[in-house]
């Protein structure tokens, strides 16, 4: 039976509050799993109202896994001098944008190590060289610790980094390297790598030039409740300063392969709880994605109910998060089919939720017939709250 405190905060927020940090960790510190997700999901419904739910189609293109932090998560990495490290040949990198393109893809998702050697200059003719060949594709790119780390390998200020990167082709910034946005937690299990304040700084100042970002959560560590809900604090912050985060995605901590392999997964249970909580709390977000590449099919179908609008990317390409072992396929079937049986119609859309003009759902069927021009349709915005810029 639900907890009268956690009736109670519940209550308060669907019926329009905004849930304050305190009554969030009690949220995350209960079980009350089913309650706490019947009030997500009446949050997503009151912002997206539509008898739609979204997803879109990109490949997530890993240029190098050379990085000079160390992150005790991560298994992907390698370091400058290891024999396995990469950089991706330019021509490797545009046949992988060709394929994604081929079966209607309008979108890639680029993001690599802090390499020690690659300069801006690299990076503008590598955008420049995309574009050139496919202006029609959005390069999602460039997670906020690839971007402070070239202003430390250039010694160029942060604006006139993101200023030339718009200019040579940039589209969007993924919140990749976010993890938990608590100094404490940062400093615990990676060395070299940006902390909280600069993390955010990247995405204020992307804002801040018109652009938009995505960011992210990975819990599940060593992480207390109270940080989690921290992490969740500081976006919330900057969303109310920018508005400029078009969506939140968390997964959780997949810890095989790593050298931090001794903490136990967090299960479908924690997963759910702590994705309709942060759908509570992020109350200036227009977006939660679904995570089913960490979490398989049937969670992130379930996801749906708890908050989530959307679900996420086919991912025709993920190296990271399978690094660590964890590997989860979909076909375009089975992405729509998962909206469908919840009543749902699926409607892919761009980074920046514009939705697609879709031809009939026979054609639909067949990715090589749905290379189609996105157009910005209704789509929920956030619930305004007092206390947002105007």
């Amino acid at each position: 039976m639900i907890t009268d405190r956690v009736a109670s905060i519940l209550e308060e927020v669907v019926a329009g509050g905004r849930l304050n940090s305190r009554d969030a960790v009690a949220l995350l510190e209960s079980h009350d799993l089913a309650a706490i997700g019947r009030a997500a999901d009446a949050i997503s419904r009151r912002l997206h109202p539509e008898p739609y739910r979204t997803y879109n189609i990109d490949r997530n293109i890993n240029y190098t896994n050379v990085c000079t932090a160390v992150c005790d998560f991560c298994a992907f990495y390698r370091g400058p001098k290891h024999p396995e490290g990469y950089v991706l040949d330019r021509e490797v990198i545009l046949q992988k944008i060709e394929e994604t393109v081929a079966i209607g893809g309008d979108q890639i998702l680029m993001q690599g190590g802090l390499h020690p050697t690659l300069t801006l200059e690299w990076y503008e003719d590598l955008l420049r060289d995309i574009k050139r060949h496919f202006p029609q594709v959005n390069i999602h790119g460039f997670s906020p610790p690839e971007i402070h780390h070239f202003t430390k390998v250039s010694k160029r200020p942060l604006r006139e980094v993101l200023e030339r990167l718009a200019r040579a082709g940039l589209g969007s910034l993924p919140g990749g390297g976010g993890e938990i946005l608590v100094d404490r937690v940062r400093e615990a299990m990676t060395r070299g790598k940006v902390l909280t304040d600069d993390w955010l700084e990247v995405h204020r100042q992307w804002h801040r030039l018109g652009g938009r970002s995505t960011a992210t959560m990975m819990f599940g560590h060593i992480e207390t409740l109270a940080e989690r809900v921290e992490h969740l604090d500081r976006l919330r912050e900057l969303q109310d300063e920018t508005g400029g985060f078009t969506a939140f995605i968390c997964w959780s901590f997949q810890p095989d392969n790593t050298e931090m392999d001794d903490i136990p997964p967090a299960g479908a249970f924690e997963y759910l709880k702590t994705q309709a909580a942060a759908r509570l709390y992020l109350d200036n977000f227009a977006n939660i994605q679904s995570s089913w590449v960490t979490q398989g099919r049937e969670i992130g179908q379930l996801a749906l109910l708890f908050g989530a609008n959307d679900m996420g990317s086919l991912m025709l390409e993920e190296n990271v998060v399978s690094a660590a072992g964890t590997v989860h396929h979909l076909t375009l079937d089975e992405m729509r089919s998962a909206i469908s049986e919840l009543g749902w119609v699926p409607r892919r859309r761009n980074v920046f939720y514009e939705l697609f003009e879709e031809e009939p759902a026979a054609a639909v069927a067949d990715p090589e017939r749905s290379r189609v021009r996105a157009v910005p349709l209704p789509v929920a915005t956030a619930i305004p709250t007092a206390s947002m810029s105007p």
